[in-house]
This record gives structure tokens, sequence and C-alpha cells, in this order.
């Protein structure tokens, strides 16, 4: 069921070796919208996912009353990627599994839709710089890897969004400013960027007003505490900004839940949090 205007979602690693249908059945029985996946989840190279495997995990989706929403941690799952490595032959090989993954997410949507589906590029161990590369030197080799795969998300239907990653985390592509700017200068419709409440744990911005600087370009938002765990009332971060400038603007994109604490359990978080955040929508103006 929508959440006022917002459709909800749930990233799915959290359910860690629960089998894909349990999972599915359980975003929505607590009561959530759509999912959204995690390659590794489902294989590690999901590039290699067979055909007949891809459409029994769409009817799985669909038989549970869920919508498919996209990809998330892109190059987790096979070792060896890296995207923004000085070695050629390393780098080329990881954007095309990222390539892969564009395909893997068309065709996990309904089959008579030709475009939907969102990649979400956070994946800070593969993107971070290495290799004694430059900040400059490593954001140039993401870009030239972005750039590389436009022709095939366009023709794809799918839209990848730059995330922004806090300095904890990784040292190539900090703000959402620098993801803005950096979706506008490759300037292609599938190439986007998004908002994510934990990821925005160092901006000195408010969140609500980067959520509306940039809200032509934000195309997904990831709600989830600062600290990473599941959003719940003593959690300490408010999302009622956040989801008000969206709200207030016309948002018409996912509202999607990622949490990296698993330890109160899948079903306690998708209950808890969904409870949670309805009470705050319903709380805004």
């Amino acid at each position: 069921m929508p959440l006022g205007p917002f459709r909800t979602s749930v990233c799915n690693e959290l359910y860690e070796k629960t089998p894909f249908p349990e999972q599915c059945r359980s975003i929505r029985a607590a009561g959530w919208d759509g999912i959204e996946v995690a390659p590794f989840t489902l294989m590690t190279d999901a590039t290699q996912l067979p055909k007949e495997a891809r459409n029994e995990t769409r009817k799985q989706i669909e038989d549970s009353g869920l919508k498919f929403v996209g990809l998330h941690w892109l190059t987790v799952g096979p070792e060896g990627l890296q995207v923004t490595t000085p070695d050629e032959t390393t780098r080329k090989k990881s954007w095309e599994y990222v390539r892969g993954l564009v395909d893997l997410c068309a065709d996990l949507r309904p089959e008579d839709q030709t475009s939907g589906g969102v990649m979400v590029f956070g994946s800070p161990g593969q993107r971070k710089t290495t290799g004694g590369a430059t900040r400059e030197e490593a954001t140039r080799n993401y870009m030239e890897g972005v750039r590389s795969i436009v022709p095939t998300l366009e023709e794809r239907g799918v839209t990848l969004l730059i995330e922004a990653l806090p300095p904890d985390q990784c040292d190539v592509i900090l703000s959402l400013d620098e993801s803005a700017a950096l979706a506008a200068e490759i300037d292609s419709p599938n190439v986007q960027t998004m908002f994510d409440s934990h990821n925005a744990v160092a901006e000195t911005t408010p969140h609500e007003e980067l959520v509306r600087k940039h809200f032509s370009q934000i195309r997904h938002i990831h709600v989830n505490e600062l600290d990473g765990s599941y959003p719940r009332p003593d959690g300490g971060y408010d999302f009622k900004p956040v989801l008000q400038a969206a709200k207030d603007l016309g948002f018409g994109g996912w509202v999607s839940m990622e949490v990296f604490d698993f330890s109160p359990g899948a079903e306690k978080i998708v209950n808890e949090a969904f409870a949670y955040l309805g009470h705050e929508i319903a709380r805004l103006h």
C-alpha cells in the first residue's frame, strides 16, 4: 500500500540467506510496494544468471504483489572488480560487468515494459581510489566508464544513478552536489542521481535543501538512520523534512529502505520501519 504520495520498497540484502520468494512475501506482507535487489543475492556473478532464472525471479516478484524497483550494490559479487583503477584491463572488465547488469535490470522488470528500473551505483570498495590514482584521475576513470555504458542504458531503458558516498566509505564522489554535476556533465536522461540519508551524514547543507536543489536529477531516495540502521522512533533522524520536500515537488520515484545492520532480524525491520515511516508521512503537510 502506498504511504501517502510515495511508493515504498526494501533493499533485499537484509534477508541474507532467506529464499527469494520468502523475501518477497515478507516485504509485501509488511506493506511495502516494491523490492530493490542486490545482484549478488541472486548469483555471485549475476550477469551469468540464466534466462530461465531471470524469468522465474521476475515471476516471483510479480506473484508476491511487489514491483521490481531496480538494482544496488552493483559491483559487489565477483572478485577483482574495480571501476576507477588505472589498470585498464581490470577497469574495462568491471564496466563490462556493469553493462551486463543493465541487461539484468531490464530483464527483471515486467515483460510488457520497455523502460524502467534504476541502478544505484554506490559500491564504495570498487569505486574508491586505488593503484596510486588521485581522486581526480579516479573520477575521470569513473566518468569514462559511465559514458561507455550510456548507449546500453538508453537502449534498454534503464537509469543509472550516481550515488554520493560519505568520506568514511569512499573518496570518489562525496557529495550530492558532485554527483549531480557529474550526471549533468554526462548529459543523458538515463544517468541521474539519488539521495541517501545515511550517505549524507557528512553533508553540510540541510538535507531537505539538497533535495530541493537537485530535485530535477533525483530519481530515487534511500531512507535509513545516519548510522545505517533501520528507520524507527528512537533512531534519531527526522525523515519529515526530506519527505516533505519530495512531496512538495511531486517526487515520482521510489522511497526505498536500505539498512546495514541486519541484527534485529528482517521481519522486525520491515514491519517496524514501515509502521514508523507511515506515521511520519502522515504528519506531512
